[in-house]
């Protein structure tokens, strides 16, 4: 009797903290609708915000980055790779006052932004064109949902619109196969189609989609609650089977034919029962639930009428559903600033609170007023002063170490933050740079040559180098994205393992990358054929070197470096054999891999 008083005891306790938590916790709040700070001489909201918290510590932004400085961090974050030397006389010589918002809407409208901002949500989506585990299988038209991905980016799909489709195309469009190959992003996670039981396949499958909407959706860690109750937030195991619900009956283990195409979508079956799952064995069945929402997400006491995918995809979207909302906020800012305002992971009580509640709460209410338009966003953060700030000590800068004093971990956004650049940032520009960079676009994805450690590794057939000399040289969102098998540089510099939904990628320093980048063939032939250019364009030592400094760093060598650059060559005692390890020595340096 007394260990079954203190199991009640403990059970009471834990009702009244999920109550105490469902009321309290700062992510589950409906959205303040506080107004823009007043700042005089700062009309920009974003900056409001920051700077009313600035000023409270007694500090004010940095001075702005340079013009040369901007349009290399604007260009790489639009769309992940190196403005042209063309580009940046372009930009440097306009004088007009428009010339910056200019460059933005010239940069947003480029096909490279949706192919370098698809990857952000590539990571999410979990998105490769294998199966994973043992066998790695190939999914054939696994590459049409990435296809599909950048192209809604690059016309600006209103972001509801855009959310909608991936949980519920077939349902809003049962015509249209373009909405069908949306909702690749729920099949886009591992599968085993080989396992011996198929019912253990179709539970691991429908519990893995059920956690990857929860954490890309609502930065919810549902998928803790699929054995038991959630052990620090006030989640239910049955409402983990409620969100599940929604995909029960929709799940096809087969692939699909639409028009002449075979590809693995969702597609509305006969009704299927859901039945927790006791201890989260598929073969233990419990209660029946029907679809639902978890209680803690806003608008309270909403309840699905049919249990339809069309109606969670339209409650994921709806401008009152706080939690979704302050989870699309903070993932914007955290792309363009590469630290988030609170956790992007885990919006729980394991996360940390937003340094900037009302901006995150701002921001979530702002873009359904600007028509659902992610370019919009983008626009509204980019022209504001707190991201067009200097990242580093500049002469006009009196208050540079107060800075550095008073706001240590720059949680109050003080000053720019400097950023390595991804794997794919970095070949793709390795390719622009020597003058290799394709331009195709779309298709299946395409397999360049592995370094010979790798290959000797291999089994037979399982990296076919694909054909075409010219495919091997095109940008990084297009290779074969093969989950046991990942390209070194992309595996070096941090791109997740497509595994499970990625919210923020590690930043790594490691010797191994440096290197790569030194010894790898791929950088060797990016140093040889920039070299190769440099010297076609001019027989001037001097202005070869200025070429390869101008498509690197995007500036002019000073007279020491142009002096240092003749010295390297010297020694090599090979001109042609000098300046491609110029070029290569260049490709190594922190200016290079860097943004300021």
């Amino acid at each position: 009797m007394r260990v079954m008083g203190h199991v009640v005891c403990c059970l009471a306790i834990t009702a009244v903290t999920y109550a105490e938590t469902r009321t309290k916790h700062w992510a589950w709040q409906p959205l303040e609708t506080s107004s823009i700070p007043k700042i005089k001489n700062h009309p920009h909201p974003v900056d409001a915000f920051i700077l009313y918290r600035l000023r409270s510590k007694g500090l004010e932004l940095a001075p702005e980055a340079s013009r040369l400085t901007l349009i290399r961090r604007l260009t790489f974050n639009l769309t992940g790779i190196a403005p042209t030397p063309k580009e940046i006389e372009s930009f440097l010589s306009d004088a007009s006052s428009n010339a910056y918002e200019k460059l933005v809407d010239r940069l947003l409208s480029s096909s490279a932004y949706g192919e370098h901002w698809a990857q952000h949500w590539l990571d999410l989506a979990r998105f490769a064109e294998t199966d994973g585990f043992e066998h790695d299988k190939i999914r054939p038209n696994a590459w049409r949902y990435r296809d599909w991905v950048i192209e809604a980016l690059n016309q600006d799909l209103p972001y509801n619109r855009f959310i909608q489709l991936q949980i519920a195309g077939d349902q809003l469009h049962p015509d249209d196969p373009q909405a069908a190959i949306a909702t690749g992003f729920l099949l886009a996670g591992q599968d085993m189609p080989d396992i011996n039981l198929q019912t253990e396949r179709r539970h691991m499958v429908l519990n893995e989609m059920t956690s990857v909407v929860g954490s890309t959706f609502l930065g919810l860690t549902l998928g803790c609650a699929q054995c038991h109750d959630h052990k620090y937030d006030p989640i239910s195991q049955k409402e983990f089977y409620q969100m599940r619900a929604f995909f029960e009956s929709d799940l096809q283990l087969k692939e699909r034919k639409l028009g002449k195409l075979t590809v693995r979508v969702m597609h509305s079956g006969k009704p299927i029962k859901t039945h927790l799952s006791v201890r989260g064995d598929f073969r233990r069945q419990g209660d029946v639930v029907s679809a639902g929402y978890p209680a803690i997400a806003l608008p309270a006491n909403m309840k699905p009428k049919e249990g339809q995918r069309r109606e969670l995809a339209e409650w994921l979207t709806r401008p009152d559903n706080a939690l979704a909302m302050r989870v699309l906020a903070n993932r914007l800012w955290q792309q363009h600033f590469f630290v988030p305002l609170t956790t992007p992971e885990d919006f729980g009580t394991q996360g940390e609170p937003p340094t900037h509640p009302r901006l995150l709460d701002w921001l979530a209410t702002e873009l359904p007023r600007r028509n659902w338009s992610l370019k919009a966003m983008h626009k509204l953060i980019v022209t504001s002063a707190t991201w067009r700030q200097a990242s580093r000590n500049t002469p006009t800068d009196q208050n540079w170490e107060s800075r550095l004093t008073r706001d240590p971990e720059n949680k109050l956004w003080s000053r720019q933050l400097r950023r390595r650049l991804t794997g794919e940032m970095i070949r793709d520009t390795l390719l622009a740079a020597s003058g290799s960079l394709s331009g195709s676009k779309g298709g299946p994805g395409v397999r360049p040559p592995l370094p010979r450690e790798i290959t000797v590794t291999l089994l037979k057939n399982q990296w076919p180098v694909s054909k075409k000399l010219e495919d091997h040289r095109r940008r990084s969102i297009y290779l074969f994205a093969r989950r046991n098998l990942r390209l070194p540089m992309f595996d070096l510099f941090d791109r997740p393992p497509q595994a499970e939904t990625c919210a923020r990628r590690r930043n790594s320093t490691t010797a191994p990358q440096s290197l790569a980048l030194l010894n790898s063939e791929f950088t060797r032939d990016a140093a040889a054929q920039l070299a190769r250019v440099a010297a076609e364009k001019t027989s001037n030592q001097s202005a070869q070197f200025t070429y390869c400094y101008s498509r690197l760093f995007n500036r002019e060598p000073t007279a020491d470096e142009l002096e240092s650059c003749a010295q390297l060559v010297e020694a090599t005692g090979n001109p042609k054999q000098g300046l491609a390890e110029l070029c290569l020595a260049l490709m190594n340096l922190n200016e290079f891999l860097y943004l300021d």
